[in-house]
């Protein structure tokens, strides 16, 4: 069975939400202010937060913040606030997803068991058929990101990441010289298809490429493919920059 701290501070909404996710195999602690969250958090140990955005104490977008500087675990944005730049924001800081609280629980469901299954595959990798849990590492030229320990260094450079950027550039270089279109990406980091509007992955592209110093104007390292999506390209880390 897996643990969700859900964070809401409308007891209504966060029992019926919680009775939902019971009656599906999950055990959900309904916390209701965010200045408690964090200590609910380290005291539950859950597979997975949700956090509301209007929340006394502490917002849901600084709980957010403030939970990726300690905790590596799934975190869902679930709202009743319809916004673009608020979507992009909770993915900046460090959110898996962004779901609206209009969002059917079915599908609501689907994409928690998404994050879950990610989460769990993300530390079956660095297991090793030998018992042993090394470092599962993927390195081009003076670029490594190390999966086990979420890291990447350039250049003898850290590069801090959010999780969702971790995660992305990742699925990138995972497919390094494959051309991989947003919406290959969107249902392989969030579960859900590309609907032509979503900018999400192209936002989170400029912040990488930004971070990893590739050329802003003439991008070399994540190049953009007209027409057709992204690709990483393998011999592009050579040097620091170019």
């Amino acid at each position: 069975m897996n643990k969700i701290v859900y964070v809401e501070d409308e007891p209504e909404v966060g029992e019926l939400i919680a009775a939902y996710l019971g009656k599906h195999d999950f055990d959900v602690v309904v916390e209701t202010r965010g200045d408690r969250a964090e200590q609910t958090i380290i005291s539950e140990q859950p597979d997975l937060v949700m956090l509301d955005i209007m929340l006394p104490g502490k917002d849901g977008m600084t709980l957010c913040r403030d939970l990726r500087t300690s905790w590596n675990g799934p975190i869902v944005l679930l709202t009743s606030l319809d916004s673009d730049m608020n979507h992009i924001l909770a993915l900046e800081m460090g959110a898996n997803d962004y779901i609206l609280k209009t969002t059917p629980p079915a599908v609501l469901l689907a994409r928690l068991r998404l994050h879950l299954r990610q989460s769990q595959q993300n530390h079956s990798v660095e297991e090793h058929s030998s018992g042993t849990a090394p470092a599962r590492l993927i390195r081009f030229g003076t670029l490594t990101i190390d999966m086990l320990n979420r890291e990447v260094t350039l250049a003898d450079e850290q590069i801090p990441l959010s999780t969702a950027d971790f995660d992305l550039l990742w699925e990138l270089a995972s497919h390094a010289g494959k051309i991989l279109n947003r919406d290959a990406l969107l249902k392989t980091l969030r579960g859900v298809s590309y609907d032509g509007m979503d900018r999400s992955i192209d936002v989170a592209i400029s912040r990488l490429r930004k971070k990893l110093h590739d050329n802003a104007t003439e991008p070399f390292r994540i190049k953009t493919i007209r027409n057709k999506g992204y690709l990483f390209a393998p011999q592009a880390w050579d040097t620091h920059s170019e």
